[in-house]
Formats: structure tokens, C-alpha cells, sequence
């Protein structure tokens, strides 16, 4: 999986192929204790490369365990 951030802060998230497959197939990840660890560390860095790029309104967003966060499918900005 690639992540891509766009420089207005959003994300797209790409799967190859054989990733499809495997979640098509299997209906889920199984992440080794050691893949887990590497998979938390690379997310971890994203996360923070992510925030240094959002504008200051969207930094400042928290979010509980109650929070409501509304999805948007990506065709709604093309015109």
C-alpha cells in the first residue's frame, strides 16, 4: 500500500494488485509481530509528515472516540 498526500492536506491510499487479491481473498491483513512493528514505525512517520502538512484549521482537529467523521467520495471535487 502507498499512501499519497496531496499538497491540500488530503490522501489517497493506492493497493497493488496482489495486495487487492490477498484482501479479496482472505478478507483481511495478518501482520507478523515483526511486520506489525515495521508497519507501525512507517505509520508513525507518516502520520507525522502528514501533519506538517495541513493547513492550521485542520492541524488543530481532535478527535474522541465518539467523534462522528463523515467520509467524501473524491469524485465530489471534480467538476
Amino acid at each position: 500500500m502507498n499512501f499519497k498526500q496531496k499538497k491540500d492536506g488530503s490522501c489517497v491510499l493506492h493497493f497493488s494488485d496482489e495486495e487487492i487479491k490477498i484482501i479479496h481473498n482472505k478478507k483481511s491483513i495478518h501482520f507478523t509481530a515483526e511486520a506489525l512493528r515495521h508497519f507501525g514505525n512507517v505509520l508513525m512517520r507518516m502520520v507525522m509528515e502528514f501533519n506538517n502538512n495541513f493547513e492550521d484549521d485542520i492541524a488543530k482537529l481532535s478527535t474522541n472516540n465518539d467523534s462522528v467523521i463523515k467520509g467524501k467520495n473524491v469524485n465530489d471535487n471534480k467538476s
